[in-house]
């Protein structure tokens, strides 16, 4: 009898987070590779021992004394036990002098929810820290609305904008929105009395975000669908991050 081999299925994704916080340090100049030295070596394992996840940590290419990172939760009460845990624990009494030296500032924090269940990070493995990988590009674009996403906009970006993004050549991922919630955790302070979308998309390098950019610009679909539709929801212009992931950032994405 002959015995045929099944294809392994692929495991369903792991997707993140209910809560998300998207953090941006402006940082003393040249203090970047000291602060993500310490942070991939110490603040990984150490906050997700506490129940939270940590997704991404990114150089910003436009900007070289800015360090963004991004971290997931199962929810607001949750948060709050987490942030309690590792900023009153052992590991941040014993680095959080050196990492605040590094630092002008860091308030600039956006506190998310994904636009939709689906919406969320796929969250990939995390290099090891001698592993060898390719980065690549991840561009987060943030736009400021004049109202909460979820009277319109999102449904307007999925059923308008996504399309043209794909026809474009970029399937965006990681659809996110502001969480309206109060911050449970004051210590910490995050941007309130906003309302945010935020969305991410993945190139192989800056060559290839830099003809994507110049085939959207050129397009007349683009300038005469989408842009009325961002005009009218916009309170002011969008926010481009172009961001590369740490050697030890896990690596993101969507549903495919």
């Amino acid at each position: 009898m002959l015995a045929f081999s099944r294809t392994p299925t692929r495991p369903p994704p792991i997707l993140c987070c209910p809560v998300v916080e998207l953090r941006q340090y402006t940082l003393h100049p040249g203090q970047r590779e000291t602060l993500i030295a310490l942070f991939d070596r110490e603040f990984v394992e150490t906050q997700e021992a506490t129940g939270m996840q940590v997704i991404a940590q990114f150089r910003d290419i436009d900007r070289p004394d800015v360090f963004t990172w991004v971290r997931g939760f199962p929810d607001m009460p949750s948060r709050a036990a987490s942030l309690g845990a590792f900023y009153g624990g052992p590991v941040w009494a014993a680095h959080r002098s050196a990492a605040n030296a590094t630092m002008i500032s860091s308030d600039n924090v956006r506190l998310l929810r994904p636009a939709r269940g689906s919406a969320a990070f796929e969250l990939g493995d995390r290099p090891t820290p001698d592993a060898r990988v390719e980065p690549g590009l991840i561009v987060a674009t943030i736009y400021t609305l004049l109202a909460p996403a979820a009277r319109g906009f999102t449904d307007a970006f999925e059923r308008v904008i996504v399309p043209e993004l794909a026809a474009s050549g970029v399937r965006p991922f990681g659809l996110f929105e502001t969480e309206p919630s109060p911050n449970t955790f004051p210590r910490l302070p995050v941007r309130e009395g906003e309302h945010a979308f935020v969305w991410f998309a993945r190139f192989s390098d800056v060559q290839e975000y830099d003809r994507w950019k110049t085939t959207l610009e050129g397009s007349s679909r683009w300038r005469e669908l989408v842009s009325p539709i961002l005009g009218g929801y916009l309170q002011t212009h969008a926010e481009i991050w172009r961001l590369v992931p740490t050697a030890r950032s896990r690596w993101i994405g969507g549903p495919r």
